[in-house]
């Protein structure tokens, strides 16, 4: 994609949704760290009904250890691999505790030494709580970075590289949820609503359905 349309691109996002939203819900940096966990290869809606009950009882890391694993594990027992993200909430809990004086960390080495914490999740965090311009490359961000040619790449971390050259500056911080929004509700996967978008004149996907 030219760079003047990346630039036209992000624009309109931006004109449409100044201060985009994650859709997991939260009360906190460490409910939101495990909201994020618990949301790989799950929807954010099926997420949010088994966290409902869990983030009233154990808002922080303390109080989820309390929980101890057997009652966490009752609490996600809806999601997707929920015994061994169970696993992953406890141990990330009981390292917060003993290593950051429960504190959840403001640095990418730091939250990736957690359980259940890759790349992404740790991004996603320090992008929505703590205001950093990362990017979290999700299925979504992947398939648009090759649908739209915005960040033709091969696995997720080539594109994170491209998409941080790609992105103007003034847009980073939010970039990859407009896309991710985008993805989910617009270019969908299998039948892109074209019709709907309003970066339609600046794409040339093969996909595209005009």
């Amino acid at each position: 994609m030219l760079k003047k349309n990346i630039q036209e691109m992000f624009r309109r996002f931006e004109a449409r949704e100044p201060e985009p939203k994650g859709e997991l819900d939260y009360v906190n940096v460490f409910t939101l760290l495990v909201a994020v966990v618990l949301s790989a290869q799950a929807t954010d809606v099926g997420v949010n009904k088994a966290t409902k009950a869990l983030f009233a009882l154990a808002d922080s890391p303390e109080k989820m250890a309390a929980l101890g694993l057997e009652a966490i594990t009752k609490h996600v027992r809806t999601i997707g691999l929920y015994r061994n993200k169970a696993k992953n909430v406890l141990a990330l809990s009981l390292r917060l505790i003993e290593v950051f004086n429960s504190q959840v960390p403001d640095r990418r080495e730091d939250l990736e030494s957690l359980a259940g914490v890759g790349r992404k999740t740790a991004n996603v965090v320090l992008n929505l709580y703590f205001g950093q311009p990362t990017i979290a490359v999700d299925t979504h961000i992947f398939r648009l970075s090759n649908r739209l040619k915005l960040a033709p790449a091969k696995n997720v971390v080539e594109t994170e590289r491209k998409l941080e050259k790609a992105i103007p500056a003034r847009y980073k911080r939010h970039s990859h949820h407009w896309l991710i929004l985008h993805g989910r509700y617009v270019c969908k996967a299998r039948k892109p609503l074209c019709n709907n978008c309003i970066i339609a004149d600046l794409c040339n996907s093969s996909d595209k359905v005009i």
